[in-house]
């Protein structure tokens, strides 16, 4: 079967030609042949194929749900993009601040994970220097693209990539902010694992966000609820489970802000 131009090809079988596919980001196929010609192939191998048959719409539909976790965030920041740091700029000095206590050296590797419009990324460049390399990652297109609109590459690059699968050496980071962002995460383990797996073993990571959890309950019209991954409780075993020690847990007011450092 001919694929369509730009098609990737994201299951195949190499005895037939069953294939799966998408376009882009949101355009998806499935094709394969359900009955081989009684004549065209043996018995053993036509049982292989009845096999797949059911194997490749499996693993189709599989991949669809572990893709669709993301579905909610994206649309939700697709649509305010645009307008992003209009709205939230007046918290950059809270941001900055924040960065500040995370005592970069010149020449590391910084990332601000969750970074939507590059809020933080300044300041990460500004610790890091000219020789040092600071990556902006997010989930959704559209606010790396407001990013790059606000003139954000000029601190560092910025990476259309999942915060829990960052296309990233082991190792390599030694520092980690992340603001906002644990809440939005399907898997917070799964996520901190993954961090912890990329950090250097100076490694720091800071999460933030310029409100604390009780004034964001509020907000919201929910109770404040021991469940959630940042509740100290939470937090705490769930970085020692990935070789960190929360240094600082500071949930005022005005800010949220949870400092980790590696233990091994």
């Amino acid at each position: 079967m001919a694929l369509p131009a730009r098609a990737v090809i994201l299951a195949c079988d190499d005895r037939s030609s069953a294939q799966a596919f998408r376009i882009g980001g949101s355009a998806w196929g499935l094709w394969f042949q359900l009955e081989p010609e009684a004549t065209a192939v043996d018995g053993e191998t036509r049982a292989a194929l009845r096999a797949w048959e059911y194997r490749l719409p499996a693993r189709f539909a599989a991949l669809v749900a572990a893709r669709a976790e993301h579905t909610a965030t994206r649309a939700f920041f697709t649509q305010r993009a645009g307008a992003w740091e209009d709205r939230f700029a007046y918290q950059t000095p809270a941001y900055d601040a924040a960065v500040a206590g995370m005592e970069l050296r010149r020449g590391q590797t910084a990332l601000d994970l969750g970074c939507g419009t590059g809020r933080a990324m300044p300041a990460l460049r500004a610790q890091v220097g000219g020789e040092g390399t600071v990556l902006g990652v997010d989930v959704t297109h559209t606010m790396l693209t407001a990013a790059a609109r606000i003139g954000c590459t000029d601190s560092g690059h910025l990476l259309l990539a999942d915060c829990a699968r960052l296309p990233l050496p082991s190792a390599s980071v030694h520092g980690i902010f992340g603001a906002g962002l644990i809440d939005h995460l399907p898997h917070p383990r799964r996520a901190l694992r993954e961090w912890a797996r990329v950090s250097a073993a100076d490694g720091t990571l800071l999460l933030f966000h310029p409100s604390g959890r009780a004034e964001r309950a509020a907000r919201h019209g929910r109770p404040l609820s021991p469940d959630e991954p940042l509740a100290e409780p939470n937090l705490r075993p769930a970085l020692d489970a990935t070789g960190r020690r929360l240094a600082v847990y500071d949930d005022a007011a005005q800010h949220f802000l949870a400092h980790a450092v590696r233990t091994h």
